[in-house]
């Protein structure tokens, strides 16, 4: 379990990696050259949001990957206390039945003693 939440710590860190938020890249403006916008500049840009992606991309799978491991975790915990509810009622049916004949037995004894004795 902490494994896990060193992974989801993890991406906080990864989180604070990226270069752009989605308002830069909205507000983005580029210098007009003679002929246009200018090539090292765009593609400067185009870099960071594509550096940008990937880290997202490593963070979703692998916080994908982590919901998995929980969704597992949830199946295999809800199956085992199934089986221990399952065990728990027979137990306490088994008690309740033993304590009844136990019960049972006394009454009988009593009755016989009332019984035999008049």
């Amino acid at each position: 379990m902490r494994h896990l939440f060193g992974l989801l710590l993890k991406k906080e860190i990864d989180m604070e990696k990226l270069n752009l938020t989605p308002e830069e890249i909205l507000n983005k403006e580029f210098n007009i050259d003679f002929k246009g916008y200018s090539p090292a500049e765009v593609d400067t840009f185009l870099d960071s949001v594509l550096e940008d992606y990937q880290i997202m991309e490593e963070n979703i799978q692998q916080l994908l990957d982590a919901v998995a491991t929980l969704q597992k975790q949830i199946k295999d915990l809800t199956a085992r206390n199934i089986e221990l509810e399952g065990r728990k009622m027979a137990f306490d049916l088994s008690n309740t039945t033993s304590y009844s004949s136990v019960d049972v037995l006394k009454r009988i004894s009593r009755l016989e003693e009332l019984v035999y004795k008049k």
